[in-house]
């Protein structure tokens, strides 16, 4: 992939008047690198692999001329009142990025008066109200992928005149387990159309669908957001004071709307509950919390009236919140791209922001696994009051070490660590 010249204003972008005037009120300044270089090749018409964070402006880069094609498109594409047809189809692998994909849908398209239906679909919710929207069709559809295999099996939906397909956080949907539901929605789809795929890592997965589903594709990679505004820190802290620690950090900084990751439900439970002991009001957002219960904590998370929020990687993606500071990893995630899916929660869109790793004996090799993967290396830091007893953790990490490879594989020459910013965040 590759970078490429790329306007930047959105007057240069090709844009019509009803989008242009919605960007005024919005106070949309300039185009975002992503915007600039993905809006002229999706009106062009051409298929569009993109590299990209959540925080960096995607939604609006196929939103905008998505609305624009189906506004053109409309004298020879307008609905006759039969059919359940729909034109533009953007799948999302979970509910909360189906809303927020869908509300900033309707809001880019409020100068088109009423003339573009987009309709959001996804599960939990009932399926009823899902199929009297859909009646008579709608120009763009918003969908998790499960929910719209169950619209498609009652009749409620058809995809033979889908236009444009995107695909938004194609790795995560992927690793969520939705492959064999998305391969059974590709061949719904006519064979002719426009195909959008944005995604934030390329796992082998991510590569062999784009290969298998778009046609000579415009590659966009853009230098992560994050890179230059993301500081990643790992602090190493005996088995059994991580709450300890965490409860000092975010009392020391005053942390506002910190995002703290653990790996299991009862989990958030849990050190709630510990927190709360210290002192620290903190929310939970995990699977079980009913839709409307998720809706109202991130509305709340959003707003600034809750501080902490602890929660399961169900959050990790489609969490779009302005100058998110501070992102913990009190448990590690289970792969090398969750890791990057979660830090990926703050430092966008060229704000700094921290993401933080409290490691103990037993995660320091699979910490390593997440470097070597991500291709970072990180600085094994300390605080005051919590220092290891580095002999003892020395011989607990030698004792969990990995049986090594049989002898022959060959050795690769380790590389050189680079430096982290020394950057600490301190909230206003």
């Amino acid at each position: 992939m590759t970078n490429t010249t790329a306007p930047t204003n959105f007057s240069d972008l090709g844009l019509i008047s009803p989008l242009m005037a919605r960007l005024t009120e919005l106070e949309y300044q300039q185009p975002t690198p992503i915007q600039a270089q993905v809006i002229p090749s999706v009106l062009a018409g051409r298929d569009l692999i993109a590299g990209a964070n959540t925080g960096s402006g995607k939604t609006a880069a196929f939103a905008l001329p998505l609305l624009q094609q189906i506004h053109e498109d409309a004298p020879l594409d307008r609905r006759s009142g039969k059919g359940n047809y729909v034109s533009g189809l953007i799948l999302v692998p979970t509910r909360e990025l189906a809303k927020q994909v869908a509300d900033s849908v309707k809001s880019y398209a409020v100068h088109f008066n009423g003339a573009i239906k987009t309709v959001c679909v996804f599960g939990g919710v009932s399926v009823n109200t899902q199929m009297q929207a859909l009646r008579g069709g709608t120009d763009i559809l918003v969908a998790t992928p499960g929910r719209l295999l169950d619209l498609i099996s009652s009749n409620a939906i058809k995809l033979d005149k889908v236009k444009t397909l995107v695909l938004d956080e194609a790795d995560r949907m992927l690793s969520l387990g939705f492959t064999e539901e998305l391969d059974a929605i590709l061949k719904l789809l006519p064979s002719k159309k426009q195909t959008l795929l944005f995604s934030a890592t390329f796992p082998e997965q991510v590569k062999t669908l784009t290969h298998e589903l778009l046609n000579d594709p415009i590659e966009v990679q853009l230098q992560s957001a994050n890179a230059s505004t993301l500081v990643q820190r790992v602090f190493e802290v005996e088995k059994g004071r991580k709450t300890a620690l965490l409860a000092h950090l975010i009392q020391q900084h005053e942390w506002r709307q910190a995002l703290i990751f653990v790996n299991a439900k009862n989990s958030c439970e849990h050190l709630a509950d510990k927190l709360y002991k210290r002192g620290i009001i903190a929310e939970v957002f995990h699977g079980d919390k009913g839709q409307g219960s998720r809706t109202r904590i991130l509305e709340d998370f959003k707003s600034g009236e809750i501080d902490v929020l602890i929660a399961t990687d169900i959050a990790a993606r489609g969490l779009d919140i302005e100058k998110l500071p501070v992102v913990i990893n009190f448990d590690l995630p289970r792969s090398p791209s969750d890791y990057m899916h979660r830090i990926g929660r703050s430092g966008r869109a060229g704000e700094v922001g921290l993401a933080l790793s409290l490691i103990d004996h037993e995660d320091y090799h699979h910490f390593t696994i997440i470097e070597k993967k991500n291709k970072i290396r990180l600085e094994r830091e300390q605080i005051e009051g919590f220092e290891v007893d580095e002999e003892a953790t020395a011989a607990l990490v030698a004792a969990l070490k990995p049986v090594a490879p049989p002898a022959g594989t060959g050795k690769k020459k380790k590389k050189k660590a680079p430096k982290n910013q020394d950057v600490w965040l301190r909230n206003n």
